[in-house]
């Protein structure tokens, strides 16, 4: 009910926007040519060539809306919506315009991608409020669904400052049933409490219920089957809110497996397609890699062999990746062969006296994580997740930081979320913690095109890569 109207009203806005493309490019196009801002000098061109390019315009911006997560939010205000919309408008021209200069042998007119970058932008900002508007006069919500919450606890609280959020919904909140006679009559948070469990049938009747959600605390479960009973025979829609939101601890789901109910307490957001979507990323992405920096690794590889001494040109390490597994990541070389023999597994400090001269700067440079794309090519790891840390170590992280563990719930990454943030080398394993998790629960592929972009920016210097 409430994703199915929340979908609803998305798949509105997002059939609303591509036709905003349409509109745009073909008004961009007569506003060049036919009441131009600036002279016309090579005539004007059939308007069939623009038509033709407008079909991949609008399949390059079917993708951008969705990518960029523009309707995660539907219901949000112009203060939280102009960036999201602008860095789409953004996105989608600047993709058009470099497929665009591969159309040969016509050279469309760039004014043309100018006036409709404007035009959309413009209007896709103006759509917004404008759909609201006509989307609450057409759904006003004191004529929304009546909804009565059986719960005052905080889920039920919780359920009631939910659906006030989300208008789109059309569900007007009447009031809530407690068990506790010394709260009817009150009102929660404005909302007023009407009467007892066992009075359900008369406060339906009362003020109209159309919608029962029943969202009791797990301690009061035994409740719910006395409410169910008393609607029994009334013609009212029924919702159960399990009080299961506080054992969820990574990336909850709520689905339905042979006409049963299963809830999701933790899982992996890569699953059936994303998995497939991020394997293809990380593949292309690692032969781009390799063919691109192969001269530099070769190099580099050279270097290694003729001024670190002794020993391989690559380090391989035992590194802990997804769902636990034991990997061998590999390195550049970077401190002398025996550099752990006396000491064991410890962490790199600055001014490591192990390290070589070259192994330095690579390991300031980060350019001794170069051979990882070849770990990525194997499958074991990929190009954003969380950095894989040594099982020698994590027995000891595991006990000190609440839900570690939940960051192999993902492929280890190359660069992630934490590391950009400044989160790598000898920092705090909460705040790393807090970002891996942050990544995995938001995760989608322009996340990752996010995560990657900001890594060219400012990923690779650091004052903690030592």
């Amino acid at each position: 009910m409430f994703q199915q109207r929340l979908q609803f009203f998305r798949s509105i806005l997002y059939l609303g926007d591509l036709s905003l493309v349409v509109v745009c490019w073909v008004a961009a196009y007569y506003i060049r040519f036919y009441y131009p801002l600036f002279p016309v000098t090579k005539g004007v061109p059939d308007v069939q060539l623009y038509l033709a390019l407008l079909l991949l315009v609008l399949v390059i911006y079917a993708v951008v809306f969705q990518a960029l997560g523009l309707y995660r939010r539907p219901w949000a205000g112009l203060s939280q919506t102009w960036w999201p919309v602008f860095k789409a408008a953004t996105s989608g021209v600047v993709v058009a315009v470099t497929l665009a200069f591969f159309v040969r042998p016509y050279d469309f007119s760039r004014l043309v991608f100018a006036h409709f970058y404007v035009l959309l932008f413009l209007a896709l900002l103006a759509f917004r409020p404008l759909l609201r508007l006509l989307w609450s006069r057409t759904h006003p919500e004191h004529q929304g669904e009546a909804v009565l919450i059986v719960g005052i606890d905080d889920l039920g609280r919780q359920l009631a400052a939910k659906i006030r959020q989300h208008p789109v919904l059309g569900l007007r909140i009447v009031g809530f049933l407690t068990r506790r006679p010394e709260l009817v009559g009150q009102d929660i948070e404005g909302v007023p409490v009407l009467g007892l469990y066992n009075q359900v049938p008369q406060v339906l009747a009362q003020y109209g219920i159309q919608v029962l959600i029943i969202a009791l605390p797990i301690a009061a479960h035994e409740h719910i089957h006395e409410v169910v009973d008393f609607v029994a025979d009334e013609m009212v829609d029924i919702k159960i809110v399990p009080d299961l939101h506080r054992f969820i601890s990574l990336h909850g789901s709520v689905e339905e497996f042979e006409g049963l109910p299963i809830i999701g307490l933790r899982g992996s957001p890569l699953e059936g397609w994303n998995s497939v979507l991020k394997r293809g990323m990380d593949i292309l992405g690692s032969l781009v890699g390799i063919v691109l920096l192969g001269p530099l690794m070769l190099l580099i590889a050279l270097l290694v062999k003729l001024c670190s001494g002794p020993g391989p040109v690559l380090f391989r390490q035992q590194r802990m990746g997804l769902d636990g597994r034991v990997f061998e990541m590999l390195k550049f070389r970077t401190m002398r062969h025996d550099a752990e023999c006396e000491t064991g597994p410890v962490w790199c400090a600055e001014g490591d006296q192990r390290r070589t001269g070259l192994g330095a700067f690579l390991r300031a440079t980060s350019l001794d994580e170069m051979p990882q794309f070849f770990n990525v090519l194997r499958g074991q790891m990929s190009l954003v997740g969380p950095r894989p840390e040594r099982p020698e170590f994590i027995a000891d992280f595991r006990r000190k930081v609440p839900g570690y563990m939940l960051r192999h719930k993902v492929k280890a990454g190359i660069t992630g979320w934490a590391q950009i943030n400044g989160w790598r080398g000898n920092t705090s394993l909460e705040e790393r913690i807090k970002h891996d998790l942050h990544y995995i629960e938001n995760w989608s592929l322009s996340f990752d095109f996010k995560i990657m972009a900001l890594t060219v920016v400012k990923g690779f210097i650091h004052p903690n890569a030592y």
